[in-house]
């Protein structure tokens, strides 16, 4: 059974990037057991509550990530640096509960699956 970690580097809303990571992960979530949601660089963006998407004129599908459960995808990482670049360090409104990680660690963890694919 292969093991595939999801990464999101993308700013949500900027591009379709973030939007068809998670499409992407619902389709393959049928046939894999272990998934796993990574979030550096500015993909730690897509785990903000509050977007007015609506200033924007864009769809807010952010808040789908929340049903990743359902799916049974549990284990959501998040880098460390990369939330206190972006002045997140003391935020704890997220869509979903992270596992915060500092940045080594983080690679380590993403080494130990068979595929990554990068959103």
């Amino acid at each position: 059974m292969k093991m595939v970690a999801f990464v999101f580097s993308h700013a949500p809303h900027g591009t379709s990037f973030g939007r068809e990571g998670l499409d992407a992960i619902f389709s393959v979530s049928s046939f894999l057991k272990k998934i796993s949601v990574f979030f550096i660089g500015d993909g730690v963006l897509q785990l903000m509550k509050s977007y007015k998407v609506e200033n924007i004129l864009a769809r807010n599908y952010t808040s789908s990530f929340r049903i990743l459960s359902f799916y049974n995808i549990k284990d959501f990482y998040c880098c460390k640096a990369s939330l206190i670049e972006r002045g997140l360090n003391n935020n704890n409104n997220f869509i979903l509960k992270i596992n915060i990680l500092d940045s080594h660690i983080l690679r380590l963890k993403l080494d130990e699956y068979d595929a990554i694919i990068n959103f």
